[in-house]
C-alpha cells in the first residue's frame, strides 16, 4: 500500500507500559501486532507491565492502521470512539462517525479542530466498505 508505514513510531501515552513490553520482545511493526493471537497477547500481559485489555486495543488499532492505511492517532481516535474494526467503520454513516469522534474529542478537551469532517469520514468509510466487501 503506497505511503503505508508499518513501523510503530509512537503510541498514545495510555499505552506506554504496553510499548515497553513490545520493545522488550522486539515487536516494532503494526503488522506483527495485528497478527498476534489471543494466547500470544495473554503471554505478553503476563509480565505484569502490559494489560491484556490494552494489548487487544493495540491489535485493533493495528488492524485499522494496516487495513486502511491510517495514522496511529486516527486509529486510536476510532478505537476510543467505539469503532474498533474496519467492519464497524464500514457500517457507519459519515454523520455518525463525525458525531462520535467529535464527542470523544470534546470530552477529552483536546481544544484542537476536529480531525474528522464529513469528507474524511466518507473517505474512511468508503475504504472500509471496499475492504469488507
Amino acid at each position: 500500500m503506497p505511503g503505508f508505514n508499518d513501523a510503530i513510531q509512537e503510541l498514545p501515552q495510555s499505552f506506554r507500559r504496553e510499548k515497553k513490553e513490545l520493545d522488550r520482545v522486539g515487536i516494532n511493526r503494526w503488522s506483527t501486532i495485528r497478527a498476534l493471537t489471543d494466547f500470544e497477547l495473554s503471554q505478553l500481559a503476563r509480565s505484569g507491565q502490559a494489560s491484556a485489555r490494552n494489548l487487544k486495543r493495540l491489535r485493533g488499532m493495528a488492524d485499522l492502521i494496516c487495513s486502511l492505511n491510517l495514522p496511529t492517532q486516527d486509529a486510536a481516535l476510532l478505537m476510543h470512539a467505539g469503532i474498533p474494526t474496519p467492519s464497524a467503520l464500514a457500517a457507519c454513516t459519515p454523520e455518525r462517525l463525525v458525531r462520535q469522534t467529535g464527542r470523544l474529542e470534546r470530552n477529552l478537551g483536546t481544544k484542537r479542530p476536529a480531525v474528522v469532517n464529513l469528507r474524511v469520514a466518507g473517505d474512511w468509510i468508503r475504504r472500509a466498505r471496499q475492504l469488507v466487501n
